[in-house]
């Protein structure tokens, strides 16, 4: 049986730093980021833990490519992404369902 994937994008506190990652457990990976998991890692340096979009696709793969599409993509049309979905730019790390 074939695992699906997520395909999310956090911010930091500003707004101002945009990060597109994907993965087959939203829960644990959000809760990586917002912990510091990854010391290193970009979100960990730039503070982006703030969940602001995300959404579940059957087949991983799926996942990977619309992650591709979505980071080959303008500042821009990812902040119209997000605004579909979560207008307010709230953290939406409390929604995601198991």
């Amino acid at each position: 049986m074939e695992k699906g994937g997520w395909v999310y994008i956090l911010t930091n506190k500003y707004h101002t730093v945009l990060y597109t990652g994907v993965t087959s457990d939203l829960r644990q990976r959000t809760y990586d980021h917002q912990n510091g998991t990854y010391p290193g890692s970009f979100t960990s340096r730039y503070k982006a833990a703030k969940l602001v979009y995300y959404y579940f696709y059957d087949s991983i793969e799926d996942a990977i490519n619309e992650e591709k599409r979505i980071k080959a993509g303008s500042r821009q049309k990812k902040i119209l992404l997000i605004n579909q979905m979560n207008l307010s730019w709230r953290d939406l790390t409390p929604d995601i369902q198991d």
